[in-house]
């Protein structure tokens, strides 16, 4: 529970106009109007005292104020037109350029702090630059005189911006983190690198006008108008999830507007909001994502939800302390805290925290049951007001009299010796004494900080002052009062404890020191103390632990102090610490360096200085990880602990309390804590896997420690709802801090209806509250024995008990530590057979805990069943248990959610207990979710007939409303029953009444409407009986019933409506059909027709050749097989034969498996072969004659071959094993790419050597991939001299066309190589061809070394082209042009020209006809004849001599192509 103190602001006398909150510190502005007409704006700190030196004063009054985002510093607008900034850090002020000459109505900073807008009432607005001091620059950024009186501004956030946590960016920016202030853009060398700045520098805002009007600033610094309203605006609210401006008037006329990328506005939705408009600014703030809080003055709150467009209120209560009449004036949302917080005009604050129910009910639950209102905090005058701030959430209220600071603490409350005491206010104690069943209620004169009570005195303190109080049965009086800033007092007899640094004082009530406990300098502050029995536990802040015995007049030591900094490496402080009662163990619990509260309980034994743990994360003790994670042998009993530690995990210590007499039990309140690695545990629990059974947020766990078997869970249960926390134990009973308002259970004591204690017992000592001590010492050591698994100690301490009331409180334990075979013994000392019974049914469940679940239902615990169930995953018992227990909304939602199997009996079984209810209404939805409605509910409803009747007509089930026209007909009311027919489409039955009531012509109506074919047959039957047979047939047609409309047609001599029929029956009617028209001679043709039609191929055959029916026999013979007699398939074709069609005999042949006939007809009569067809003649691969098969494959090749039809030539080839034949037939068909992969798959010598000549025939100049094709093949199929020779045209074609000789001397090389290797049968033409090559090889070779030395040496490259140019049969090898060219190139350059031109007619005279430009480039041709003067038109080429001499040079070249074409 939590209280809010109120600190009074100590203002200047004159009227409070404005109050403003940094966003991050707690610092509070507060602008006054004094009385003389001057205005004053100061700074508070949270407690409400004044900021030494910081104060703004004008002779004027203050407008308006804003704080900057992050720095501690604000700027306030003033009626003078005055703009001043004050930063608190160098308590400077600084004054903007006067450019306002009237009153600054709204001053506006944007969300990086660079920025600064002020508007005046002339209607002028000025963007400021200021620099990370404060200081305003003196030229603005921009000016604009808008004649418009501005009332809201708000800047537009970016997208980047909208998604960080700004609070946080904001504590470390102020903490010095050089990151965080880049990002907020406060340095110029680090704004281009910001994450939060944007291109808009900050500039983009909208401002809203009194006149309506809504402008927007661009990032260029433009002004332009993007909305008028219908009157002034009254806010503007910037939805950034949505990237929606919300604009509401004074009116109250609120609209939507998307956000466009260049500022535009585009509205989406208008609405008019209920109540009277507001007087103040703050009546309209978000509470939340899209959910708008309004104050209208009334005495609610209305809430928008814009997002969902649906809307709630939220009212004042009298119980939580307001009044019948009271109006909210004001509104204020704390989002850290969901809390929402309402000024009344009686001087009241109201909250409201937002608390959803978790899991699936929180989503269906209703919006206003969402928010909790909370007690009131009561001051005084009217507020008008209110205002969250800095990081710590304070609050603010002002009344214009009076500025309040609220600062939530939460209440404190301590137990001790039967005494409770809690804070019910900020200064008022709640004091209950169970010994002498006496309750108090004490006002104090301080704010409470800290409780601490002993058995007859309370201390209480405020970190300034303490106050002692004697407690007695008739009063509470003070006892004492001093002054002390000690923050943890504790009492003792007639000593009060008091900590100072590096010490501890012990003092009597009045304050009087009478003892100083001394700490080293080591040790550090203490921070937390505590006193059990006569032992005294101080915490240090330096994590070290030291124990006194204060029984005596002076504290001694207890035992050496114990450093838990050193066993605990992140730990910050220890929050508590406190001893049993005999002083050998101590609990502690401590808080890490991350801020969160470890999840570990340390225990420490003084005598054996040992430390261990329970750690709540995981629900086990130091000594219970090896057992617990060893889990796949485990027990019943094993596996029953793994189980109740696995309701306890994922948690955390909050407090802990030893039982003040015995010292091995610790009760302790742990909380759910979802953080990463919890989070990763948790999700491994079953039960914790759905949205509707979450684990419970609070538990009270139960611990055993001793030395020997270490910290032992004993049990755990689920904090109450009712109850805020743990405040206190002590066998046999649990205290607790209750929540206002809330209804407690009947097994709870609470001593007055206003106090906030309740006392709860044990549930392992229920019955026994009353026994004497010895019971109570029984039933601790049978719990303690049952928790450690000693069964024989566990029976012997609780033997001489003879009470059931004890046995069935044991038996209830048996649930908590799920023992079944205690349970048995326990179940029978009840004398409790039904539990017996069901719990030895309930053995078949492979699951411990639906076991368990079964005990917890015999012995009424139903919310242990309940979460059993849920924990073991078995919802089928789950639903059952709710069904039985009457929880039917738990039941269905179970059955929804997990057990849909189950679903609609859960439906059916509600239904039933509705019905024997009476609520009958409510029945007849849940028997139709069970389907069963269409029995069930007639049954239900039978005595009822006008009810039945009504839900008959409501229904849309057909199958209902056929039962009720069923039910109508067999009371003779035939008009009734027709019409639910209709409704119930059942158009048989229609037509069955209305041929009853002899009304045919209706009937026929109906029939031929719908075409329903039941209705349709018996209209037809009826039709019949009265000897309409056409009308008959023609319904009988429209049923389908062919063969009833063709009985009909045969015995009435219908026959030209008997063929149409037949066509449409089945095969059977057909026959009997062809057979009735077989039978007259005129409709033979009929007959052979419906004989073909129903698969009667020789009969129709038959008839068609005994009746000459050529036509006929065409259409027959396309649906023959294989299956037909032979004689009629021959009969057939010798039909098609002596008529000329010859593809149709062949087919016929082949069917009848006539293959060599079928071929020769091909031949003979030219009959193309299809594939279709060639398949067809293909004798499978299993057939016995084999040989035969190849001879037929073969000759059906050849006769494709001889068609044209090669591809198919090939496959057949390639089936009969004809891989040479294959390929020649490939090879016509000239298809490239498939004959290299016909050669490549085929791995024969000759086929590869057929390919290769093939592909030598394509261009293989210009294919790299034919060319290595031919390379490989020619390989592989060992043809080494026909390989020679390709390697030979290579070169050729390298000097010819590419004028390459090194790679043509390359493949001269290639080809002597492959030459030299060949086995040729004519061994000396191979010699003298490998002479001739190597001839050839050796002249390319010298005129490709002439052209490598001609770098180096060029006179020695031309002898040796002299001495090329006197081979005798160069030609063969190094064409004689190219030497000749090279020499004249280099003559060209050495300038020796006549030598070049001498070259060049001896090229002339030894090649009559070259062409010179051929060889020699034409630049050096025009060199060499410009510098001998000689026309350049002559010796270019061979002269024309006459037409023959070109004809003749034509031959010689084709000749020679042809000889080069012939050789390759």
């Amino acid at each position: 529970m939590a209280v809010y103190f109120d600190h009074r602001v100590q203002t200047i006398a004159g009227s409070q106009v404005d109050i403003s909150w940094h966003n991050t510190q707690p610092f509070l502005a507060v602008a006054t109007r004094t009385d003389g007409g001057g205005g004053t704006v100061k700074l508070y700190n949270e407690e409400g005292d004044e900021v030494e030196n910081a104060c703004v004063q004008r002779s004027c009054g203050s407008s308006s104020l804003s704080w900057h985002p992050v720095k501690p510093i604000f700027a306030s607008g003033w009626e003078s037109g005055d703009v001043l900034v004050w930063n608190d850090e160098s308590k400077e002020l600084y004054e903007a350029p006067a450019l306002h000459k009237k009153e600054v109505c709204l001053v506006v900073w944007n969300d990086h702090g660079q920025r600064l807008m002020t508007g005046d009432k002339n209607g002028d607005i000025v963007i400021w630059k200021v620099d990370m001091k404060g200081r305003i620059q003196p030229t603005p950024v921009c000016q604009y005189e808008c004649h418009q009186i501005p009332r809201q501004c708000i800047f537009r956030p970016t997208s980047e911006e909208s998604a960080q946590d700004k609070a946080a960016l904001a504590r470390a920016a102020v903490s010095g983190d050089e990151r965080a202030l880049d990002m907020f853009s406060w340095r110029k060398e680090s704004s281009k690198s910001s994450k939060l700045s944007s291109g808009n520098d900050g500039l983009c805002c909208y401002v809203a006008s009194e006149d309506g009007d809504v402008n927007y600033f661009d990032e260029k610094g433009n002004l332009f108008n993007v909305h008028k309203c219908d009157g002034p605006i009254k806010k503007l609210l910037y939805n950034e999830h949505r990237n929606i401006l919300v604009i509401i008037t004074d009116a109250l006329m609120l609209s939507q507007h998307s956000v466009l990328s260049d500022g535009k506005l585009q509205e989406t939705m208008k609405v008019k909001l209920s109540g009277k408009p507001p007087d103040t600014d703050c009546a309209i703030v978000w509470a939340g994502k899209g959910l708008l809080a309004t104050a209208t003055g009334e005495g609610i709150v209305r809430m928008w939800d814009l997002d969902k467009d649906d809307n709630f209120v939220l009212g004042l209560d009298t119980q939580s302390g307001f009044e019948t009449g009271e109006c909210i004036n004001c509104v204020a949302y704390c989002k850290n805290k969901a809390i929402l917080a309402a000024g009344t005009d009686r001087g009241r604050v109201a909250f409201w925290k937002y608390s959803p129910n978790r899991g699936l009910m929180g989503r269906k639950q209703d919006s206003e049951t969402k928010w909790k209102l909370q007690k009131a905090s009561n001051l005084e005058g009217s507020i008008l007001q209110i205002k969250w701030g800095s990081r710590k959430n304070l609050l603010a209220t002002n009344t214009i009299d009076q500025v309040t600071i609220l600062d939530e603490q939460l209440m404190s409350g301590h137990m001790k010796d039967e005494v409770c005491v809690v804070q019910t206010g900020p200064n008022t104690l709640s004091v209950d004494l169970y010994a002498s069943k006496t309750h108090h209620n004490v006002k104090t004169d301080i704010h409470v900080k800290g409780i601490y009570a002993s058995k007859e005195h309370v201390v209480i303190w405020n970190g300034r002052k303490a106050v002692v109080y004697e407690v007695g049965q008739q009063a509470v009086r003070a006892s004492g009062t001093f002054s002390t800033e000690s923050s943890v007092i504790c009492l003792y007899e007639q000593n009060v404890y008091t900590t100072e640094p590096g010490k501890i004082q012990v003092r009597t009530f009045q304050g009087t020191v009478k003892q100083l406990i001394s700490l080293n300098e080591d040790d550090g502050e203490p921070v937390a103390m505590e006193i059990s029995d006569k032992y005294f536990v101080v915490a240090t802040s330096t994590g070290f632990i030291k124990v006194y015995d204060i029984s005596r007049r002076e504290a001694k030591p207890h035992c050496p102090p114990k450093n838990f900094a050193e066993i605990i490496p992140d730990l910050r402080v220890i929050k508590s610490a406190k001893s049993n009662s005999n002083g050998t163990r101590i609990f502690v619990i401590v808080e890490k360096t991350d801020g969160t509260i470890d999840s570990k309980l340390y225990l420490w034994d003084v005598d054996m200085d040992t430390i261990q743990y329970f750690d709540f994360a995981t629900g086990q003790g130091d000594q219970d990880d090896v057992m617990l994670t060893n889990g796949e042998d485990m027990n019943d009993v094993e596996r029953g602990r793994v189980e109740a530690a696995q309701d306890v995990a994922g948690r955390y210590p909050v407090s802990a309390f030893w039982d003040p007499t015995e010292p091995k039990l610790i009760v302790c309140e742990a909380r759910l804590a979802l953080d990463s690695e919890n989070i990763s545990f948790l999700k491994k629990k079953p039960s914790l896997n759905t949205l509707s059974n979450l684990p419970a947020e609070k538990m009270v766990v139960s611990l055993f420690s001793t030395l020997d078997h270490g910290v032992m869970l004993q049990g755990g249960i689920a904090l109450h709802t009712a109850y805020d926390s743990l405040l206190g134990a002590g066998v046999p009973y649990l205290y607790f801090v209750k929540k206002s308002g809330e209804k407690l259970d009947d097994d709870v004591d609470s001593l007055a209806s206003e106090s906030p204690v309740a006392r709860k017992v044990m549930r392992d000592f229920v019955g026994l509250e009353d026994s004497d001590k010895k019971s109570r010492e029984a039933m601790m050591n049978f719990s303690f024995y049952l928790t450690i698994g000693n069964m024989d100690e566990a029976f012997k301490a609780i033997k001489l008990i003879k009470s059931e009331s004890v046995w069935e409180n044991m038996a209830m334990m048996c649930v908590k530590t799920r023992r079944l075979d205690v349970a048995k013994v326990c179940l029978g000392n009840m004398g409790h057979a039904r539990g017996a019974r069901a719990l030895r049914e309930a053995e078949k469940e492979p699951e411990l805990d639906a076991r368990v679940a079964m005990l917890a239902i015999q012995l009424g615990l139903l919310e242990d069943a309940e979460r059993l169930y849920k924990n073991c995953g078995r919802y089928d018992l789950l639903n059952q248990f709710y069904q039985a227990s009457g929880q039917w909304a738990k039941a269905m939602e179970t059955a929804e959610l997990h057990d849909r199997i189950h679903l609609r009996t859960t439906y059916y079984n509600y239904a039933k207990h509705l019905e024997s209810k009476g609520d009958m209404n409510g029945a007849i939805p849940n028997y139709e979710k069970s389907d069963t409605h269409r029995f069930e509910i007639p049954r239900m409803l039978f005595d009822e007939p006008q009810a039945l009747k009504a839900y008959i007509m409501k229904t849309k089930d057909k199958s209902l409303k056929k039962w009720w026209a069923q039910y109508m007909e067999s009371t003779s009311e035939m008009d009734s029953a027709l019409q639910f027919y209709e409704m119930a489409q059942d158009y048989l039955s229609l037509v069955r009444v209305y041929c009853y009531c002899n009304n045919l012509e209706k009937a026929s109506e109906i029939a031929s409407q719908t075409g329903d074919r039941a209705a349709c047959y018996h209209l037809a039957r009826q039709y019949e009986n009265v000897e309409d047979y056409k009308a008959s047939i023609h319904f009988f047609t429209r049923a389908q019933a062919y063969s009833q409309a063709i009985r009909l047609c045969k015995e009435n001599n219908m026959e030209d409506q008997l063929m149409n029929l037949a066509l449409m029956s089945n095969s059977t009617d057909m026959i009997d059909a062809a057979q009735y028209y077989e039978s007259n001679p005129q409709t033979m043709d009929k007959a052979v027709m419906l004989y073909h039609k129903g698969g009667h191929f020789s009969k129709a055959l038959e008839l068609a050749f005994d009746t000459q029916q050529f036509a006929a026999l065409q259409l027959i013979a396309e649906d023959l097989d294989e299956k037909t007699d032979p004689i009629l398939l021959n009969r057939c074709a010798d039909f098609f034969m002596e008529h000329g069609q010859y593809d149709k005999a062949v087919d016929l042949l082949v069917v009848a498996k006539k293959f060599g006939e079928a071929l020769d007809i091909c031949m003979q009569q030219g009959v193309n072969i299809n594939e279709k067809l060639a398949e067809k003649m293909t004798i499978s691969k299993d057939d016995p004659n084999g040989e035969m098969r190849i001879r037929l494959l073969e000759k059906v090749a050849d006769i494709c071959f001889q068609q044209g039809s090669y591809h198919l030539a090939t496959k057949k080839y390639t089936q009969a094993g004809n891989k040479a034949k294959a390929m020649k037939s490939l090879l016509k068909s000239g298809d490239t790419e498939k004959i290299i992969f016909f050669a490549g798959v085929s791995r024969q010598k000759e086929i590869y050597v057929m390919a290769a000549n093939y592909l030598q025939s394509l261009d293989w100049r210009k294919d790299p991939e034919i060319m290595k094709n031919i390379i490989g093949f020619y390989t592989r199929g060992r043809a080494l001299d026909s390989l020679s020779g390709f390697y030979d045209a290579c070169a050729q074609v390298e000097i010819d066309e590419y004028q390459n000789y090194d790679k043509a001397l390359g493949a001269l090389s290639e080809a002597y190589k492959c030459l030299s290797k060949a086995k040729l049968k004519n061994t000396s033409q191979q010699e003298e061809k490998l002479a001739a090559l190597k001839h050839r090889i050796n002249l390319v070779k010298k005129f490709v070394q002439a052209r490598r030395v001609y770098d180096e040496e060029p006179e020695e490259a031309m002898k040796q082209c002299q001495v090329l140019l006197e081979e005798h049969d160069l030609d063969s090898a190094v064409r004689v042009g190219d030497v000749y060219g090279m020499m004249i190139e280099h003559y060209a350059r050495q300038e020796s020209f006549k030598k070049a031109y001498a070259c060049m007619e001896e090229m002339r005279s030894r090649i009559p006809t070259v062409n010179m430009a051929f060889y020699v480039n034409m630049r050096t041709i025009e060199a060499i004849h410009r510098a001998l003067d000689i026309p350049l038109g002559r010796g270019m080429g061979a002269e024309k001599k006459d037409e023959d001499d070109g004809d003749e040079v034509e031959e010689e070249v084709q000749e020679e192509y042809d000889e080069d074409n012939g050789y390759c």
